[in-house]
Parts: structure tokens; C-alpha cells; sequence
């Protein structure tokens, strides 16, 4: 079921019409999250649902063994991780290894081949196995008690605003606000409004019309030989991806609130990022921290030396490239990006060019077209076609911008909500939301107006409807 859908809008307000009556007790307020989350995440394939059972019910009763059997706690984490672990390798990299399998002995003369299983890839699994992992390891590190009630556990695991594509909530964070009837204040039902409202904006106004732009550019046969239309895509792809995802995490983290929760931020404006560390500071904060706790740290993290944090760094964001999808293009992104960081530790180049007059403003810049040219390698369809795009980049001889491209490709519509997104981010970077100003009383009325244009933008001004990106993760 997608937000941006009739069904969504019809089930959400059958959800809410029945909240106020079933949050009163614990067990009632659990049954009833359980019962809506699946039959939201069910919508799309009921057969989803067993897989979510499956891993939910390895780490409820992995975690309980822990504590009935501290002796043996170790075992049942590697269960856990082992169960979680296992149904990503099957359901999501089963045919990505099959098929390189196939391309290694094709290559070494072997005809023979091993069919590929072609399984569907069930919505969210790389969301929700994480974040079932993340309550077994924090039982096992004695940081957090299991829940004993089965429907309490998965009114964590399965609530549905976060369920198919993040935040990533950690257990010690939802767990204990679901023990309460927590009240959906009038100051939360409106912060909730604001963050629906514009996660809708970004998602169905921008994202969904600079997405048919982009991909009718990535499937083109031949990239067309402008760098400087190159360069306007991969902006426009940039803005497209930040829209739909942090939108999606907008509307979750609304949708909480009118519930009376909170999810955390999971995007802070992550283009006026000042170094590459910055930017994963800023980007997918839930994931980023993710990595950063239960793999990262655990692997010795930077405290064992220079060269061993190198190594754990890369460790990890090869992993993050892969987990973002089952292609060599992904792999690629990570170790770009696993690059840009190590360049930066050795060097330590942001802090000092920030040092400098006018050198913050650089920094963003430069690492805003960083993230661009990792962007590539995540959009393109094959590596060879993010070579050649790369190489369209980067090729001035070529730079001129030529009305045919625009006429057959770019529309004014989107190039003007890109530029609207870029001139947010630069007014974020420069300060200016958290001036005097915005805290005004004349700023503060302002605001019910401004979400009411934007219900009537997400009205008359949305793209054609597409899926969530992040779905596909």
C-alpha cells in the first residue's frame, strides 16, 4: 500500500477514526497496531507477512532464551543474526550471486549454468530485518529487557508508517513509548500535519515529476554528449532521491506523531554537508547509525589504529553499498564513497579549507558534487553506463547546454522545483531558518498558510505517480 495512494488515504482514516478508542490499554493498543500493520504491509503480497513473522518470532524468542539461559545468550544471538541474515541472502542477493556464479564459469569455459531462482524481493526487508536485529543485539549487550508480550514486540517490528522503508527504529527508542497510551497532543497532531504535508510535497510534487525526467535520460541508449545536461540530470537525480526518501520519512514521522510518537530525525539537510562525515551525519541518519553501532564499533571501529579504522570503514560502507541493492553498481557507490572518507581522515581537507574565508561555502559546494558523481554509479543500470556517464561529465569539450536537449528531455516545471530545492539547501547552509525571524510572530502564522499552498500543490502540481525508490531496498 503506497502513501501516495487512494487506498493509503482510505485505510489511514479508518486507522485514526478507530485510535482514540483502542489506545487506551496496553493490550488492546498492541492488537490493534499488529492487525493494521499487517494488513498494510499484506496488501502488497500476504506471503510477505511470513517472512516478517518468520523473522520476528527468531529474534522475540531469541531474545527471551538470552535472559532464561544467560549461559548460552551468545548461541541464540547468532541465531538471531543467522535467521535475519539468512532470508536477505535468500530473498535479495540468492540471483545476484547465481548470476556472477554463471558469468565465472562461463568465463573459465564451464557451459554449464545454474538457474536462476527469481525470487520476488519482499517490500522493506532490508528495513525491517535490522531493525529486528538491532532488539536481539541490544538484549544480548544487556542494554535493553525483552518484552514478554508477543504483540507488544511486533507493534515495534511492524509498525506500519516506518514498516516498508525506514526509519529504522531502534528498540530502546519505540519499545518503551509503546508501554503508554502516549497523548496526540494538539501540538503534536500539528507537527504531525506539517511533516505529512511536506513529505507529500517532496514526494508526489517534486520527486514524481523530476523522476520521468531522469529516467528517460538513464534510458537512453547512447548519453547524450553535453556534459552540462549531464550535469543538470545527476542535480535533478540528486534532489529526486532526497525528495522521495526523506519525504516518505516525513510522512512516517508525521504519522507518529498523530499516534502520539516519535520516530527521530532521519534527514537533516543533507546537501549543505560540509564534509563526507557531515553528510552521513545527515543522510539516512537511521542506517548511518546503524552501521555505526552494531558493525563499526564492533569491529574495533578506529581505536585499534589508523590503518585498522581504514579497514573497518571501507568494511562497512562496502556493506551499505550492498545492502542498498543486489548489483555491482551499488558496490561501486559504497567504495566511492569509502574513498571519499578515507581521503578525508588522512588529509583532514574540509576543516581546513572551512578554516578559510568563504571556504565553508566551498566545502558544501565541493561535496555536494562528491555525492553527485556517487550518485551515478547508484542510478545507472549497468556499470558500463555509469562509465559513460561519468565520462559525459567530465567531458568539456562538451559543455554547452543545446535547446534540443532541454525541448526533448527537461521541462520548466522541474528544473524550477530543482532549483527551489537547491535554493532551500543554501538558505538551510547560510542559517537563515534559525534567524530571529522564523521565530516571529508574523513567521508562526505564516506557517498554516504555507502548509495550505502546499496541500494545493500536492493537489494540482503533482508528477505522475510512481513508487517510493527506497521500496526496492
Amino acid at each position: 500500500m503506497l502513501f501516495n495512494s487512494l487506498a493509503f488515504i482510505i485505510f489511514a482514516a479508518v486507522f485514526f477514526a478507530g485510535w482514540p478508542l483502542l489506545n487506551r490499554r496496553n493490550t488492546t493498543r498492541w492488537i490493534y497496531l499488529v492487525a493494521a500493520s499487517f494488513f498494510f504491509y499484506g496488501w502488497w503480497d500476504w506471503r510477505f507477512l511470513l517472512l516478517i513473522l518468520f523473522s520476528g518470532f527468531i529474534d522475540y524468542f531469541a531474545a527471551l532464551a538470552m535472559v532464561h539461559w544467560p549461559g548460552r545468550r551468545k548461541m541464540f544471538l547468532v541465531a538471531s543474526i543467522l535467521g535475519n541474515v539468512g532470508s536477505l541472502a535468500v530473498f535479495k542477493y540468492l540471483d545476484f550471486f547465481v548470476g556472477n556464479l554463471n558469468w565465472a564459469m562461463g568465463f573459465w569455459g564451464t557451459e554449464t549454468s545454474i538457474p536462476a531462482p527469481n525470487l520476488i524481493l519482499p517490500v522493506g526487508i532490508s528495513f525491517y530485518t535490522f531493525q529486528s536485529m538491532s532488539y536481539t543485539i541490544d538484549v544480548y549487550r544487556g542494554r535493553l529487557e525483552p518484552t514478554r508480550n508477543v504483540f507488544h514486540f511486533f507493534a515495534y517490528l511492524a509498525m506500519f508508517p516506518q514498516l516498508v522503508a525506514g526509519p529504522i527504529i531502534r528498540a530502546a527508542h519505540l519499545l518503551p513509548q509503546l508501554e503508554h497510551a502516549m497523548p496526540s497532543t494538539e501540538q503534536k497532531r500539528w507537527e504531525g500535519t506539517e511533516l505529512v504535508v511536506y513529505g507529500f510535497f517532496k514526494k508526489v510534487v517534486v520527486a514524481d515529476t523530476i523522476g520521468p525526467i531522469v529516467d528517460s535520460a538513464f534510458a537512453m541508449d547512447t548519453p547524450m554528449a553535453s556534459s552540462s545536461f549531464w550535469w543538470v540530470i545527476m542535480i535533478m537525480f540528486a534532489f529526486q532521491i532526497y525528495c522521495d526518501f526523506s519525504g516518505y520519512s516525513d510522512i512516517a514521522r508525521g504519522l507518529a506523531r498523530w499516534m502520539g510518537y516519535d520516530f527521530g530525525l532521519n534527514f537533516d539537510h543533507p546537501y549543505g554537508a560540509v564534509s563526507m562525515r557531515d553528510f552521513w551525519g545527515r543522510w539516512h541518519i537511521s542506517l548511518s547509525s546503524w552501521f555505526r553501532d552494531y558493525l563499526y564499533i564492533p569491529l574495533g571501529g578506529s581505536r585499534r589504529g589508523t590503518s585498522l579504522g581504514h579497514r573497518n570503514m571501507w568494511i562497512v560502507m562496502l556493506i551499505a553499498g550492498l545492502w542498498h541493492g543486489a548489483a555491482w553498481t551499488f558496490i561501486c557507490w559504497g567504495v566511492i564513497h569509502a574513498f571519499y572518507l578515507s581521503v578525508e581522515r588522512l588529509t583532514n581537507w574540509p576543516k581546513k579549507l572551512c578554516s578559510l574565508r568563504g571556504g565553508r561555502g566551498a566545502c558544501a559546494v565541493l561535496i555536494f558534487v562528491m555525492v553527485l558523481i556517487s550518485w551515478v554509479f547508484f542510478r545507472a543500470e549497468s556499470f558500463s553506463q555509469g562509465g559513460a556517464v561519468l565520462a559525459r561529465l567530465f567531458d568539456f569539450a562538451n559543455v554547452r547546454l543545446s535547446f534540443s536537449d532541454v525541448r526533448s528531455v527537461l521541462t520548466i516545471k522541474a528544473l524550477l522545483l530543482t532549483v527551489l530545492m537547491m535554493a532551500r539547501q543554501v538558505y538551510i547552509h547560510l542559517g537563515f531558518n534559525k534567524s530571529s525571524w522564523n521565530r516571529s510572530g508574523l513567521a508562526v502564522a505564516a506557517r498554516p498558510v504555507l502548509v495550505g499552498l502546499l496541500i494545493v500543490a500536492c493537489v494540482f502540481l503533482r508528477g505522475p505517480g510512481a513508487a517510493f525508490i527506497y521500496f526496492q531496498f
